[in-house]
C-alpha cells in the first residue's frame, strides 16, 4: 500500500510543474486524495461490500468533485489535474501513467449490461472536457483532445480531437504528452469549404461577365448596301 501511495506522489511531480513540496502534495491535491478513497472503495467492492464501497466513493466525491465508481480499475500513477467535474464508470478500466484533467467523463452509452465503459490503454492523455463513451478501447500512448467525444476505438500512438471525434496526425510532428494544442479537423473542413466557396464564386462572376457582354453589330458590307 505505502509503495502505491509514493508512486501515486510520484506521478504528481512527474506531470505537474506547479508541485513545490511534499507536504504540498499530500495535503491540497484533491485528484491525489480521490484516488486514495477509490483505492479503498474499490478493495471493499472487490470484498462485496457494495453499500460501504458506496458510501467511501460518494465521501470522496464531495470533497474532491471527482466521482469514481468504487468497481473501476484503476492502474499505477494515475495523475488527475484539476480534477472537479470528472466522472469515471463503474467498468471503465485505466492503465499506468494516465493524465485526466477537468471535466472529463469516462461513460456508458445507454443501459447496456456487462463491460459498457471504456478501457484506456498506458500513458494516454485525457484533455479537459474529454468524453470517452462506451465499452471502447483508447490504444497505449494516445492523445485525446480537449471536448473531444470519442465514441470509436482509437489505436495506439493516435490522437483524437473533435465531435465527434476523429483521428488526426500532428503533420509529423512530435506532439508534447501534456500539450493541448492539437490540429482540429472541423477548423480544417471549414477552411476547405471556404476555399472552394470563393473559388465557385470567382468563377460565378466570370460566368455573367461573358454573359453581360453584347457582341456590337458588325458595319454593313457592300452587299448588304446592294441590297
Amino acid at each position: 500500500m505505502f509503495k502505491s501511495v509514493k508512486s501515486d506522489i510520484r506521478a504528481v511531480f512527474d506531470n505537474d510543474p506547479a508541485a513545490r513540496s511534499m507536504f504540498e502534495v499530500v495535503f491540497t491535491y484533491s485528484g491525489l486524495h480521490a484516488i486514495w478513497a477509490h483505492r479503498i472503495a474499490h478493495k471493499l467492492y472487490k470484498w462485496r461490500r457494495f453499500t460501504l464501497a458506496r458510501i467511501v466513493s460518494q465521501t470522496g466525491r464531495f470533497f474532491t468533485g471527482i466521482e469514481i465508481h468504487p468497481g473501476a480499475t484503476i492502474g499505477r500513477r494515475l495523475f488527475i489535474d484539476h480534477g472537479m467535474g470528472i466522472v469515471i464508470g463503474e467498468t471503465c478500466e485505466i492503465g499506468d501513467d494516465v493524465v485526466i484533467y477537468q471535466g472529463v467523463t469516462l461513460g456508458g452509452t445507454g443501459k447496456e449490461k456487462g463491460k459498457r465503459h471504456p478501457t484506456i490503454g498506458n500513458n494516454v492523455v485525457i484533455g479537459s472536457g474529454a468524453k470517452v463513451l462506451g465499452s471502447i478501447t483508447v490504444g497505449d500512448q494516445s492523445n485525446i483532445g480537449s471536448n473531444s467525444v470519442v465514441l470509436k476505438e482509437v489505436p495506439t500512438n493516435s490522437t483524437v480531437v473533435g465531435i465527434p471525434g476523429q483521428i488526426v496526425r500532428q503533420h509529423g510532428r512530435k506532439v508534447d504528452r501534456l500539450s493541448h494544442q492539437m490540429p482540429d479537423p472541423s477548423h480544417d473542413a471549414l477552411c476547405e469549404l471556404r476555399r472552394q466557396v470563393a473559388q465557385l464564386q470567382q468563377e460565378l462572376r466570370e460566368v455573367r461577365r461573358d454573359a453581360s457582354y453584347v457582341e456590337p453589330p458588325r458595319a454593313a458590307g457592300r452587299g448588304d448596301s446592294q441590297q
